[in-house]
């Protein structure tokens, strides 16, 4: 697939505000997939001007149809701070105003021992005829989502030069908030991930993503999501469909809950252990990090009982955030 070439009248401002934030440190490509939508948008409604009035602004904040509230409130937080760059510079323009984040009773799938078994037997077993590379690559990359907790994008943003094979270290660049962190993988997962090197990386440069398509191309997250409903269906875990999942995403709070028990289990405090968690899932703060408590203390009443008066007054009244 060709990469993506910004042509609206923004189209020179919006590679210089990706330089600028890539010269400042941060990843540019996050920041460069953010701006597609406006610059298509810019397009659509064919500005001529570098001109951003109310009236484009009012249309660029409308959620359209389908349109979750998270994608929403991403697509429409990350333009406002192009526009008040562009604004910074002497456009004219509307700067957007801020989408808040509508919170959700949305229950992740935590999956069973058995549910899990059954799944990785499925993801083990599978084969493709139009890619051979499946049978090997799909094992590790779930097991990386379901070990490490980490985004798809982060997942699929690892390139050969961001792994340390001797230590078992991912540095993971690709981050929803533009952070660079690393993820440490336990002794099973870094065995199979050196197979798999020993496999597949003397066809690498280091510049490489690791998991690629038929052409060797970067693998895509709608490419992965249709296997994870593929491995659901072998493995006889119902889908319930309609974004009540189970989500490719579950398995981050399937790894979230799971660490956090493992942790207040062995004793550590949960003063201790909460950052700890907040930390390797790379949230900004450890409110971020609340739901998984929760959820934690729902599935496992014992600890429950244990910290439940700490939770509430750590958290309070804190607000939600997209994980």
């Amino acid at each position: 697939m060709a990469r993506y070439e910004f042509s609206s009248v923004f189209a020179d401002e919006i590679q210089n505000y990706i330089n600028d934030k890539i010269s400042a440190g941060f990843n540019g490509e996050s920041f460069r997939r953010n701006l597609i939508g406006f610059d298509r948008f810019c397009n659509k409604y064919q500005l001529a001007e570098p001109v951003f009035t109310t009236f484009h602004a009012s249309k660029w904040i409308e959620r359209r149809e389908r349109e979750s509230h998270t994608t929403h409130y991403s697509r429409v937080n990350a333009s406002k701070h192009f526009l008040k760059y562009l604004s910074l510079k002497g456009y004219d323009v509307y700067v957007v105003r801020d989408i808040k984040h509508k919170g959700t009773d949305f229950k992740p799938h935590i999956y069973t021992s058995a549910e899990t078994e059954k799944y990785f037997l499925a993801v083990d077993h599978y084969s493709s005829r139009s890619n051979r590379k499946d049978a090997i690559q799909y094992p590790v990359l779930f097991r990386i989502l379901y070990c490490c907790g980490t985004r798809i994008n982060e997942t699929l943003g690892i390139r050969k030069k961001d792994v340390d094979l001797e230590k078992g270290i991912i540095l993971l660049n690709e981050t929803k908030n533009n952070t660079q962190r690393y993820v440490v993988m336990g002794d099973d997962l870094k065995a199979l991930f050196n197979d798999y090197a020993i496999k597949c990386f003397y066809l690498l440069t280091d510049e490489d993503y690791i998991f690629t398509n038929a052409n060797g191309g970067r693998l895509d997250s709608k490419t992965v999501y249709e296997k994870h409903r593929e491995f659901l269906f072998n493995a006889g875990i119902p889908y319930v469909g309609d974004g009540k999942g189970p989500r490719l995403h579950d398995w981050r709070h399937h790894m979230a809950v799971y660490s956090f028990k493992q942790m207040t289990d062995s004793g550590l405090d949960m003063y201790v252990a909460l950052p700890i968690l907040s930390t390797y899932l790379g949230h900004k703060t450890i409110f971020a990090t609340e739901k998984y408590v929760r959820l934690t203390l729902q599935l496992f009443p014992y600890i429950e009982e244990k910290f439940h008066t700490m939770v509430d007054r750590i958290f309070g009244g804190a607000r939600d955030e997209n994980n």
